[in-house]
């Protein structure tokens, strides 16, 4: 019987498991998660009033409630306190990492380290109850705020940030940051991006979002769309619907709205200003297309006022003890999901997602990603089976001290927030620290 671990509880995660309980009637497999809840950034990283996505959870739970498939949370695999990677392989035939993108690319821009500058990634994981997320006081004495990047991400949060209490209070939502948000001063945020407006990253519905915002006013500057060079004819149907709603807006007045949003466009960003010991202003130069597909700097420079700045520029993996890392692309060295040591692919190692082809595609992106890899392994189980492992890999797991936190924990979570929801008034409600998820799960 071949022993699969499945390292990450996220769609590439569930994928992974699915193909390989649909494509091998035998195998076993553990889905094993640092947290004690499972689905990754579609819990974590979607935002909550997001519901059609954040519903995709359903067929995720149907992957991890296979009869041939179970759940573990808590289980940190390499660094401290964690699995090493060598004892994982020890224990399993086969070993799929599946460990995503865990940090944000960064600007490199002076001043980006002053107080009030966050990046994206540390504002969806406060709003989103992720457990390693603290109340930073993101939004504390702040009436102007910037977004830096004009993907999906960045319009997510662009939204969060002027989102009211109706329409929020009947999400998951953790209950302090739904409080921090409905109270929150900001009157103006900016969405910047360095090039025009047909080179922007993020789809026509989410886009469309900003516009049916109550109380606030989306406008845009005509001259950006004056200045992109691009052919709107010649471009795909995302970007060629992007511009037709951006054009809307460019051409309404503006109106006498409690909130504004202004998407701008041919804006580098080159420092963040300090006022008062914290971050004032971000310092943008005009930028203009230089002919062959990118930007260049006009020496032109305008500041714009900001107490929050959060960068929206792409995640990036990290490296795991244990395993190869190209530092370069941000992947672990991989043939069709197969890890590459030494140049020759590592027996009973694998990756999918975004650790094996780099932060790029939608949720659905991962399921030809999973399949590639399962594929690969399946094919490896003849051999992989000569090894022996342990009946029950939990069991080692446990007995190296490990506090598994199994599916009927993380259903004992899911009461509780529905417990939690119950006395506030609002549907379920997230858990967002550690402490409220283990007493939670331990209740089971």
């Amino acid at each position: 019987m071949l022993r699969v671990a499945v390292v990450g509880s996220g769609p590439s995660g569930c994928y992974t498991a699915q193909t390989l309980v649909q494509q091998d009637p035998e195998v076993r497999v553990d889905v094993l998660d640092r947290l004690p809840c499972p689905y990754g950034l579609v819990r974590y990283g979607v935002a909550p009033d997001h519901e059609k996505i954040k519903s995709l959870q359903g067929s995720l739970r149907s992957v991890l409630e296979h009869e041939r498939v179970r759940f573990f949370g808590g289980v940190r695999v390499s660094g401290p306190g964690g699995v090493p990677v060598e004892r994982l392989r020890e224990l399993y035939h086969a070993v799929v990492y599946c460990v995503g993108a865990a940090t944000d690319r960064r600007l490199g821009l002076p001043g980006e380290e002053l107080p009030g500058s966050w990046s994206a990634t540390d504002f969806v994981a406060w709003y989103s109850a992720h457990p390693d997320a603290a109340d930073a006081g993101f939004l504390r004495g702040v009436r102007s705020a910037v977004v830096i990047g004009v993907g999906n991400v960045a319009v997510d949060v662009t939204r969060m940030l002027v989102r009211g209490a109706a329409e929020l209070r009947p999400t998951d939502i953790p209950q302090a940051a739904l409080d921090t948000l409905t109270a929150s001063g900001i009157t103006e945020v900016h969405m910047v991006g360095r090039r025009g407006p047909a080179q922007a990253r993020f789809t026509t519905k989410e886009l469309r979002e900003l516009g049916g915002l109550p109380g606030t006013q989306v406008t845009v500057d005509p001259a950006d769309l004056a200045l992109d060079p691009a052919d709107p004819a010649a471009l795909p149907a995302v970007q060629r619907r992007n511009l037709e709603v951006l054009r809307g807006w460019a051409t309404g007045s503006r109106a006498d709205a409690a909130r504004h949003i202004g998407l701008r466009f041919f804006l580098r960003p080159v420092e963040l200003l300090a006022e008062a010991g914290r971050v004032g202003a971000v310092r943008f130069e005009r930028t203009a297309p230089d002919g062959y597909g990118g930007v260049t700097g006009t020496g032109r420079f305008e500041e714009v006022p900001a107490q929050l700045v959060l960068r929206s520029v792409g995640y990036r993996g990290v490296p795991l003890d244990g395993l190869p890392f190209d530092a370069a692309s941000g992947t672990v060295p991989h043939t069709a999901g197969r890890v590459v040591r030494d140049g020759v692919p590592s027996p009973g190692e694998y990756v999918a997602g975004w650790i094996k082809r780099g932060p790029t595609g939608v949720i659905g992106t991962n399921r030809p990603c999973a399949k590639e890899t399962a594929t690969s392994l399946l094919a490896d189980a003849p051999a992989l089976l000569r090894r022996q492992v342990p009946e029950d890999p939990a069991t080692a797991l446990r007995e190296a001290g490990i506090e598994l936190v199994p599916w009927t924990g993380w259903m004992a979570i899911e009461r509780a927030e529905a417990e939690l929801g119950a006395r506030l008034g609002r549907s379920k409600v997230k858990l967002a620290d550690w402490d409220a998820l283990l007493t939670a799960a331990r209740s089971a």
